[in-house]
């Protein structure tokens, strides 16, 4: 059976069971949950659901979800290639009750559907094969003998049933929250297979393939576990895992799935075909063949390398897999020309990675053709590295190797050769740290519902009135103090829940509302608006008088201040448009921010903008906002929106219903935030600067309508005030700066060559001497720093080809720069001699055996260096 078809057989299976077939989401974790960097499991995209902050239409589901494992607290990355079943990118099939259907469902569910009859779209597996564990009971949680019947009821044999503990058979989200007991479903691959014959052995021979996790309890700050009133369903089978078995292989890699992908690593590998099964040759290309997966889908869902963040993690993923290439004698670049085979082999399922495959390989490609050139660049870093002590400190390696990706062992190399100490322990030291940071920054808990703003889930969403109204009678619904505390009365500051309100609250990179909540007796500043529950706008206050719950209010918006967020956040569309106009469809929003004073938007592009770009880019959205068109928004679902065109980001969630935002003719988007009725409202964009965030991420700052107007002022007060000074017309102003900066330069080259003249003196500033038969040479000069010192010495060189050479130059009372140069025919090492001149000076430096230099804070020890020096002659 086909991986693909497998896929449809499960989700048909459950869509027969009444289950809504859901979409996967993508691969980085929902961009209002700062806790999930990756989409780890099925569950991710339901998660607030789970928890009751949200609702849908739904209470049964059915995904093939794309999941990711490489980074936290679900980290595979280094067992990828070496395992049979492990991956970093790989596909599970779930099915989810939300307070519908619980345990006895979900088991004969999962049953019938691996042992029925392949002809009634079950996967006929035998059952004589399969194993059952449940929950044994542990810390005062009893043992699920209530699963272990169901079981038995559903048909498996008590003989095939074992009882596991809280690592293997009891599932958490974190250390508060929903859990529960969970039942895994095994499958014995066969004797043939190493390992032992039951589950949770060693070996590959018994491999877990369904989880069910029945989420039954609720665990609070203190341990104390609570039913949970709705019950719910999470299960997670997974696909290659499922597939191999169907396949009758002994490992994912062998799949279909992973068929196309291997033909092309084959075609560029220096690998003759009788040796591919070979340990190291084997082990390398399922590394690449897994790697590729998970970088082509990661670049699909947004991410581009860089140093941080989900970045950071991508950048891992493809040098590792570079790193492995050259392991099958791999030359020259290749990974990027193995993603449109992921194609090949999913596109079935995954039609749109298509239409993106130019920006993948884009991407990749430029990561690549930069890591060829992470030698050169670590190297120049060591180069600049204090080593005066004798050691390069563990932090300098730790930063190569994180920052830039520079192999360790390289650094070792360079050490030894310079005959210094690498400081591998530091290094060690360091690298434990940040894993340290990682797992507590992996536990942290989602606090936006922190303290007694929990009851917000609760409580009736708020109506949102603000797309049209700007002022509403509203009634108090709740009242939290500024420590979050639900209070009956406040007075200063604090929070108020309406029922009913015309602030935004902040959400899709546009701030929140600010105005006032005006009542009999007094009236409350809204300072901010947010919603840290679904479609609950939580008003951040500071009341005058007394506001008491079920109170009658009205609500004012600034209006001033709305109209130029909304002049700027509809101006962030009609950017996001031209930019794809000028610089292709594949600059896609990497994130943005809309207030009253500026807009700040990102997106994926791969190189700076040229100013005649930046030009263009203003002059295409200016051109729309002057011609005043009337802006359409619509409701529509999802899908239909998707259908039309319209652009949605990745990593942000959407409901079955979407808010879609036009231009008419330049612009469609989903977007649930306010915008001008008329583009006219916007006036002109201009943008303020253009810059990098991270590898391939830019960032345009950008300002529109009465801000523009301001911005335009302001820069002509300031060309005025500059015409005035030079005495010249604003026409004349760049050449007279022009002939400004030539004479600046020569003046600049003039003063260089003077000092290196006067310093030089044709040698007369030279003192010489013999000491056991080697000249040494001495330089004291005043005033030469960088290039014109080196110049200095290379004069010296010529008049000197055989000797020691010191100079040294004094440009500050507390400044001097010093050279060290040893002719190739001499047995000194430079670096040697200029480490004993280093205490008297208070420096730092280093360098090779023929030069080494530095500086330090002590001019005045001079005398004493290069007697230092002296003695080592």
């Amino acid at each position: 059976m086909k991986t693909s078809e497998l896929r449809e057989r499960f989700l048909q299976y459950f869509e027969r069971q009444g289950h809504r077939r859901v979409a996967s989401s993508a691969v980085i974790g929902p961009a209002d949950d700062p806790t999930v960097m990756w989409t780890n499991s099925g569950m991710i995209q339901f998660k607030d659901v789970f928890l009751g902050k949200e609702n849908r239409d739904y209470s049964r589901a059915t995904t093939s979800q794309k999941c990711l494992r490489a980074g936290g607290k679900h980290n595979d990355l280094d067992q990828v290639g070496f395992t049979a079943r492990h991956h970093t990118f790989f596909e599970m099939l779930g099915n989810f009750s939300f307070g519908d259907y619980f345990k006895a469902d979900a088991i004969r569910f999962a049953w019938e559907f691996l042992t029925g009859p392949v002809d009634q779209g079950c996967l006929g597996l035998d059952a004589s094969r399969l194993w059952v564990t449940v929950f044994e009971g542990a810390d005062g949680v009893p043992a699920d003998t209530e699963a272990e019947e169901m079981w038995k009821a559903a048909g498996v044999p008590p003989a095939r049933i074992m009882r596991f503990g809280k690592k293997d058979n009891f599932w958490q989200m974190g250390d508060t929250g929903p859990c529960g007991p969970c039942s895994e479903l095994h499958f014995d691959r066969g004797e043939h297979v190493p390992g032992d014959a039951t589950p949770n052995g060693d070996g590959d021979r018994v491999m877990e393939i369904w989880n069910l996790v029945f989420m039954q309890y609720e665990r609070d700050a203190k341990g104390v576990l609570a039913p949970l009133p709705k019950p719910s369903i999470d299960t997670g089978m997974g696909l290659e895992r499922t597939a191999s078995i169907l396949q009758g292989v002994d490992t994912n890699y062998e799949i279909d799935l992973f068929a196309p992908i291997f033909e092309a690593i084959w075609k560029v590998a220096k690998v003759r075909p009788e040796e591919r099964r070979e340990h190291t040759n084997r082990t390398a290309s399922q590394v690449i063949a897994d790697h590729i997966r998970a970088a082509t889908f990661m670049c699909f869902d947004g991410v581009v390398p860089s140093n941080e963040g989900r970045g950071y993690v991508l950048r891992k993923i493809i040098r590792r897999a570079l790193r492995f290439g050259r392991k099958l004698g791999i030359e020259g670049l290749f990974f990027a020309d193995l993603a449109p085979a992921v194609f090949q082999a999913m596109g079935d399922q995954y039609p749109e990675l298509m239409a993106e495959m130019g920006r993948i390989q884009k991407s990749l490609h430029r990561e690549e053709r930069q890591f060829s050139q992470t030698l050169s660049a670590g190297l120049k870093i060591l180069e600049s590295s204090n080593i005066s002590t004798g050691t390069l400190a563990g932090s300098d390696i730790f930063r190569l190797y994180d920052t830039y990706g520079f192999p360790v062992d390289l650094v070792e190399d360079w050490c030894r050769e310079r005959q210094i100490t690498a400081d591998l322990a530091g290094f060690q030291q360091e690298l434990n740290a940040q894993r340290t940071r990682a797992r507590a920054a992996m536990k942290a808990h989602d606090l936006r519902l922190a303290g007694d703003l929990a009851i917000l889930a609760d409580l009736p969403p708020t109506r949102f009135l603000g797309y049209n109204h700007l002022e509403s009678s509203s009634h108090v619904v709740a009242l939290f103090d500024a420590e979050h505390r639900r209070v009956k009365q406040l007075t200063g500051e604090g929070y108020v829940l309406l029922d009913r309100t015309p602030f935004y609250a902040l959400s899709g990179g546009q701030v929140g509302d600010t105005g006032q909540l005006r009542f009999e007796g007094g009236h409350a500043e809204v300072l901010d608006c947010t919603a840290p529950a679904q479609k609950r706008h939580l008003h951040k206050v500071e009341v005058t008088g007394s506001l008491l719950e079920n109170m009658a209010v009205n609500a004012v918006v600034h209006s001033v201040r709305r109209r130029r967020i909304r002049a700027h956040h509809t101006a962030t569309h009609l950017l996001h448009a031209a930019l794809r106009e000028v610089l292709g469809s594949h600059v896609k929003q990497a994130g943005s921010v809309v207030d009253a004073s500026r807009l700040r938007f990102d997106f994926t592009h791969f190189a700076p903008l040229e100013p005649a770009q930046i030009t263009e880019i203003e002059r295409l959205a200016s051109r729309q906002a002057l011609k005043s068109k009337d802006t359409e928004v619509r409701e529509m679902d999802i899908e239909e929106a998707l259908a039309s065109g319209a652009m949605a980001l990745f990593g942000e969630k959407y409901g079955d219903v979407v808010r879609v935002v036009q231009v008419p003719g330049f612009s469609t988007e989903l977007c649930g935030g306010t915008h001008v009725a008329n583009t006219g409202e916007i006036g002109v964009v201009k943008i303020i600067s253009e810059g990098a965030v991270a590898a391939g991420v830019r960032r345009i700052e950008a300002v529109a309508g009465e801000m523009a107007l301001e911005l335009l002022q302001a820069d002509e007060a300031m060309i005025h005030s500059l015409s005035r000074q030079a005495n010249a017309s604003r026409e004349a102003l760049p050449e007279l700066l022009a002939a400004k900066d030539q004479r600046i330069a020569q003046l600049e080259r003039d003063l260089k060559e003077a000092k290196l003249k006067a310093a030089s003196g044709g040698g007369s500033a030279e003192q010489v001497e013999q000491i056991k038969g080697v000249t040494l040479v001495t330089a004291l000069v005043e005033g030469l720093e960088g290039n014109a010192l080196r110049e200095f010495m290379d004069q010296v060189r010529t008049r000197h080809p055989s000797a020691v050479i010191v100079l040294a130059s004094k440009s500050a009372e507390d400044k001097v720069a010093a050279l060290v140069a040893v002719s190739q025919d001499l047995p000194y090492d430079a670096g040697t001699l200029f480490k004993a001149m280093l205490p008297a000076l208070n420096g730092r430096g280093g360098g090779k055996k023929d030069l080494a230099q530095g500086g330090g804070s002590n001019p005045a020890g001079l005398p004493e260096a290069i007697q230092a020096l002296r003695a080592l002659l």
